[in-house]
């Protein structure tokens, strides 16, 4: 499964998001896109990514508003990926996502963001 990871930039999304993700077991078992992975020159083509039907599902970590992330998943919504959000425990994500995902997770910490994915993960592979 190609699973593309949305996001703000407004908070530290390597240590808080991709480092977790790359050292969970499931890592290894899939294709994870990070857009603003360090050292990328150009922003990531997420449109023509989206639409290439290479994507199988959106993470999307919600706890931040950003404009650029709500274009993203407008984008995917529209070509039918899948999108789960999750978001921390205390934060409040807008009440927009509910238009374009029936999944939105609450999380306390980085681990439990990742049992929680490992959850998503087996839910998917039940489904296929």
């Amino acid at each position: 499964m190609t699973i593309y990871v949305s996001h703000s930039r407004e908070f530290d999304f390597e240590k808080e998001l991709y480092e977790p993700i790359r050292s969970a077991n499931f890592f290894k078992n899939h294709t994870f896109i990070f857009p603003h992975e360090e050292g990328r020159e150009e922003p990531y083509p997420t449109k023509q990514f989206f639409q290439s039907g290479e994507c199988d599902l959106i993470l999307a970590e919600v706890s931040y508003p950003s404009t650029g992330q709500g274009i993203e998943l407008g984008w995917a919504d529209l070509l039918n990926i899948p999108i789960i959000c999750h978001h921390k425990d205390g934060m409040r994500p807008s009440q927009s996502l509910s238009l374009i995902s029936s999944k939105l997770i609450m999380y306390t910490d980085t681990s439990d963001l990742i049992h929680d994915i490992e959850g998503v993960f087996r839910h998917y592979e039940t489904e296929n």
